[in-house]
């Protein structure tokens, strides 16, 4: 349906998690009845089965799943041997947890700032936060695409740090000439719901080639052991086998989850292009997966609660810029006052349209009609 011709007012939700149940449903229920027939429910064949799934889809050798995503970036550091005050280079561009994850392994996180094209980590400016002190960085994979993990290997092998992929939004992706993980020594992913791979719930996983951080993932996941009653230091972060089988169901679909995906980021840019929003981009070579479809505009608020006023759930990731953060943990932690003009705007002037697989073109179409009817009136 063409954009003008768009009922006067839709729903249009943010998120399709019931719309893809039931397209499932049967996939779903079937998994749900084996594993509670199987009375294996913790550490069992299903989490087996998906880990290996799940390290296959990678085409990297391990796969650990974990209780969350940022249980998977705080064991990552861990395993790779972080000590209290060791600095972490990453983005302030991510939701709070990459960086929470650095301080409660006991790092110190360090940020810089993104590239105003991608909002992703900026390699030109990761050489000089570089100190004596430096031990790894973190880029994230935001909102869908790929980090420049060339660039950032360069760096990283030049002064000897290692690289956790944090890519808790961007399963599926690529880059132009790289694939997740093949430039880094580990990957660190999400499965709480609202991930294009979600679980109904909490989860995560840790991926990488190296079998000295798999075999310390899979010790710290539970309680230190890897031998039934023999232990050492450790955590409970473990991916229960429901979940695991949720997830080996969804894993099968998510190529054609992220190409419905992509088909809709299409139809909101081929639509928005002309008018005073800053949209998306996918650079050359670049497989953008659009967990998130993320325009920007300096009247940010008043145009989301325009759009939630005419019934579409627009959002904002992430509004505040993480060192702006009440929580924020000044001190030893992090820097006070990092210089990341661009990660602030790009906090400062966010707003996320609708966007999963299940949409429809009418909504798709709507949310366009409306954004343009809000530019006209007061864009500008």
């Amino acid at each position: 349906m063409p954009a003008s011709a768009t009922p006067a007012k839709l729903k249009v939700p943010f998120y399709g998690h019931g719309r893809q149940y039931h397209n499932i449903k049967r996939e779903i229920d079937d998994a749900f009845h084996a594993v509670m027939e199987s009375e294996a429910y913790v550490m069992g064949p299903a989490l087996a089965r998906f880990e290996k799934e799940l390290a296959q889809y990678f085409a990297m050798k391990h796969a650990v799943g974990l209780n969350s995503g940022t249980d998977a970036l705080w064991l990552a550091f861990l395993a790779l041997g972080i000590q209290p005050g060791d600095e972490v280079i990453t983005t302030a561009n991510t939701f709070f947890a990459t960086a929470e994850a650095i301080w409660i392994a006991g790092g110190k996180a360090v940020f810089v700032d993104s590239d105003p094209a991608t909002n992703n980590i900026d390699p030109t400016k990761i050489e000089a936060a570089i100190t004596p002190r430096t031990v790894g960085i973190v880029p994230v994979h935001l909102y869908g695409h790929c980090a420049d993990m060339k660039a950032v290997s360069t760096i990283a092998k030049k002064h000897k740090l290692w690289v956790v992929e944090d890519n808790a939004q961007s399963i599926d992706a690529h880059g132009d000439g790289f694939k997740q993980g093949e430039l880094s020594d580990a990957v660190c992913t999400s499965f709480i719901i609202q991930k294009n791979l979600g679980t109904y719930g909490d989860g995560g996983a840790l991926i990488t080639n190296r079998p000295d951080i798999e075999q310390a993932a899979r010790r710290l996941r539970n309680h230190g052991s890897l031998k039934r009653s023999v232990h050492s230091f450790g955590f409970n972060s473990r991916l229960d086998d429901l979940h695991a089988a949720f997830l080996s169901v969804k894993l099968k679909h998510i190529t054609n989850w992220t190409d419905q995906r992509r088909a809709w980021a299409k139809r909101y840019t081929d639509g928005l292009k002309g008018n005073s929003f800053k949209l998306p981009k996918e650079l050359p070579g670049y497989r953008h997966v659009f967990h998130l479809y993320v325009i920007e505009h300096h009247k940010r608020d008043h145009l989301t609660q325009f759009l939630i006023d005419h019934g579409i759930d627009a959002k904002q990731h992430y509004p505040i810029a993480i060192h702006q953060q009440e929580g924020y943990p000044w001190g030893k932690l992090a820097d006070p006052h990092p210089h990341v003009p661009n990660a602030e705007r790009n906090a400062a002037q966010c707003v996320s349209l609708p966007m999963f697989p299940e949409l429809t073109a009418e909504e798709v179409d709507y949310t366009i009609a409306k954004l343009k009817e809000w530019d006209a009136q007061f864009g500008w």
